[in-house]
This record gives C-alpha cells, sequence and structure tokens, in this order.
C-alpha cells in the first residue's frame, strides 16, 4: 500500500529479469498500430471538421466527447479486465474502434460524426484500459518503471509518424480514404492482438462493491496526469489552426519533434523511476511542460514552435510512464485493471474537459490564451505534487 513517509526510498532493480518476450513485442506492436491509426486522425479531425461548416466551439466539442466517452466506459472496462479477462475486452475494444473510425468519412454529417465519436471513444477506452494492463502482466516487477517506458515508445513512434502522416494524406487523398486506411491500420492491430497468451481472470472472493469506480492506490498519479494532460486539448486540438492564423508553416515537424523527444527520453525516464522513484523524474519533466506551454502562448516563430515541441516531448516522456507505473504499483494483481482504468479515465478527462473548456477560451478570446490556461494548469499539478503527493513512497504489491 501506499505509505506517507518524508522522502521516497531508492529501490533497486533485477536488470537479469527479461522485459522482451514474445508477448511483450507483441502487445508493443499492436499497441503501436492502433495508436498510428489514432494519431493520424488527431491534427486531421478538427480541419474536417471545418470542411463540414463546423465552428472552434463544435471542434472543442468532437474532440472532447471522444475522450469523455473512453471515460465513462474505463471504470466497467477495468472491472471486465479483472473479471472476465485482458483477452476479451482488448479484442473487444480493437474491434469498435477499428469499425467506427472506418465509417468516418461515409456520412459528411456532422451530427453523424459526433455519434461516431462517442462509439470510438468507448473502442479506445477498453482497447487501451486492456494494453496497458497487458503490458504490466507482462513486466517483471522490479523493471515496471523501465518496461513502461519501452512500451510507451511504441505510442511515441506512432506520434512521430501518425500526425505528419494524417496531414500530408489530408492533403492528397479525401478524408474518406484517409479514415479507411486508418481502419486498416486497426485491422492490423487486431490481427497481431490475437496472437498474445493472455493472463487469466483472477477469481475475486472479496464481494464488488456496487460503486466501486476507481482504484484507490492509483488516485495520486491519476490526479496528476489529469491537470497535466488537460494541456493536450490545447495542442492537439487548436496548434494547427493556431500556427495557420500567425502564419507559421511546418506544423507537422512539431508534432514529429515532440514525438523523437518523447521516444528518447522514454530510454532512460522509466529506468530512473524504478532507482530513485518519482521525486526524480516528475518535478523536471512538469517543469519542462510548464515552460513549452508559456512558449506556444507566445509563439513568435517556427523556432520557438518546435523548441516547445522538444521540452513537451521531453516533459511528457519522462513524467507518464513514471506516474503509470506508480497508478499500477501497490495495487493488488486482481486490481491492476481497475487501477490502470483510474489512470486513464484521469488522462481522458483531462484532454476532455482541455478541449472543450479551451474551445470556448478560442471563441471568446483567442488561440494564445488557451496556452496560458494551459501553464495555469500544469501549475496546478506542481502545486499538488510539492503539497500533497510528493512524499508519498510506492511499494510494489504481489509483483
Amino acid at each position: 500500500m501506499s505509505v506517507p513517509l518524508s522522502k521516497e526510498a531508492p529501490r533497486a532493480t533485477n536488470s537479469k529479469e527479461r522485459i522482451w518476450t514474445k508477448d511483450f513485442f507483441l502487445i508493443c506492436i499492436s499497441n503501436f498500430f492502433i495508436f498510428l491509426s489514432f494519431q493520424m486522425t488527431l491534427p486531421t479531425i478538427p480541419l474536417y471538421v471545418e470542411t463540414l461548416g463546423g465552428s472552434d466551439r463544435l471542434i472543442g466539442f468532437i474532440v472532447g466527447i471522444f475522450a469523455f466517452s473512453a471515460l465513462l466506459i474505463r471504470p466497467y472496462a477495468g472491472h471486465a479486465l479483472d473479471s472476465k479477462g485482458r483477452g476479451f475486452i482488448y479484442i473487444l475494444g480493437l474491434s469498435i474502434f477499428t469499425v467506427t473510425i472506418g465509417m468516418f468519412g461515409l456520412i459528411p454529417s456532422l451530427v453523424f460524426l459526433f455519434i461516431l465519436r462517442i462509439f470510438q471513444g468507448i473502442g479506445f477506452g477498453f482497447s487501451t484500459t486492456a494494453s496497458g494492463t497487458i503490458a504490466t502482466d507482462i513486466i517483471p516487477a522490479s523493471r515496471r518503471g523501465e518496461g513502461m517506458g519501452f512500451y510507451g515508445l511504441f505510442g511515441n513512434l506512432s506520434l512521430a509518424l501518425g500526425p505528419t502522416l494524417g496531414l500530408t494524406l489530408a492533403g492528397h487523398i479525401s478524408f474518406t480514404q484517409l479514415f479507411l486506411i486508418c481502419a486498416g491500420l486497426g485491422l492490423i492491430s487486431l490481427l497481431l492482438s490475437l496472437k498474445i497468451n493472455y493472463r487469466k481472470a483472477e477469481k475475486i472472493t472479496s464481494p464488488i462493491k456496487k460503486w466501486d469506480l476507481y482504484e484507490k492506490s492509483a488516485l495520486p498519479p491519476s490526479i496528476l496526469i489529469f491537470f497535466i494532460t488537460i494541456t493536450f486539448g490545447g495542442v492537439a486540438s487548436f496548434l494547427p489552426i493556431y500556427a495557420l492564423e500567425k502564419g507559421i508553416q511546418g506544423i507537422q515537424w512539431y508534432f514529429l519533434l515532440y514525438a523523437l523527444a518523447l521516444m528518447v527520453t522514454r530510454t532512460f525516464a522509466g529506468r530512473i523511476y524504478d532507482q530513485k522513484g518519482h521525486r526524480a523524474v516528475f518535478p523536471f519533466g512538469t517543469g519542462l511542460i510548464l515552460i513549452a506551454m508559456f512558449l506556444l502562448a507566445w509563439l513568435p516563430n517556427s523556432f520557438i514552435l518546435y523548441l516547445a515541441a522538444v521540452l513537451y516531448g521531453f516533459g511528457f516522456g519522462s513524467i507518464q510512464p513514471a506516474l503509470q507505473a506508480w497508478a499500477v504499483q501497490s495495487a493488488e494483481v486482481n486490481r491492476r485493471g481497475m487501477a490502470n482504468a483510474t489512470f486513464f479515465s484521469s488522462f481522458d478527462l483531462g484532454v476532455g474537459i482541455g478541449a472543450i473548456t479551451f474551445g470556448q477560451i478560442a471563441y471568446l478570446f483567442n488561440y494564445s490564451s488557451i496556452y496560458i490556461a494551459s501553464a495555469l494548469s500544469v501549475t496546478i499539478s506542481l502545486v499538488l505534487y510539492f503539497t500533497k503527493f510528493g512524499k508519498i513512497q510506492v511499494q510494489s504489491v504481489n509483483g
């Protein structure tokens, strides 16, 4: 269990325990393709909404409803992972996600798109909660931070390729063709998922609470990630439009540099967490994100845009695997699904609230104000860490 202490103790790691097994490689590759599909639509959905006559407010709602539907399904997904098994939930989520994304361009209607985004969020909520839990099952407990960092690398690789590929294709093919390609990538992920050996569902001996919607031990890192991912709503939804308004070219390079910085950081940040704990990564990483938000609020030229991308990537790449490992570290084995659900629910809630709130801010004020508000959210996360959560020591339960 998590116990408040004055100082977080360093922990030893057993480097002989293998991370790179067949199943770990398969879940990483499967996760890469579903995230590549998702990332290709991230900067193109706002552009598609604009072509259908949607406003900034509507862009915020269509981006946000995806996150909220994923959020609402995650508690059920967490229970189902622990009771029905990992494989069933993962495959179900991938199937829903793939079918809905393939239907995006079939009927050019904002109402139809809004409904499909709800179902896409449900599929994404199932699949991402499951994949994180599956990876946690496979990775040795003593190397969990490092292993989650490597697992996240594949998601970061999709981030390096996805937005740039999506924006490039959107300039040469129709949105209908783009979304069908994304569905094909989802199908590859689904086929790979059929080859994974999944942990069997644990027999639950304790009675299930009717309103068991979260894992208590996962709340501190989940609250912290919530205030960080609020910034995603501003970056993912409005940065391409903001850059165009400022006359700054090369927005696709922002996403590439951001992802490359994430990938570099993932190779060592998780290991630092395993050896020294969250105090060694969270304050520094969050500070980098804060600087990046102020740079985006300023944004005088392409150089500052690219610098913000690198700082944001280094910052988020440092803290996300550490916070996710923290979230599952002290949960019982038969509560890991719920711990991951709690973590990603906060993640989704931050993205959703950010997208919808920033849509209103852009409508009422300007795009620059979005990133000032983002900086305030990051500051709240830092204050909570230093005043409330920073002294918590994380100890692993049952490997």
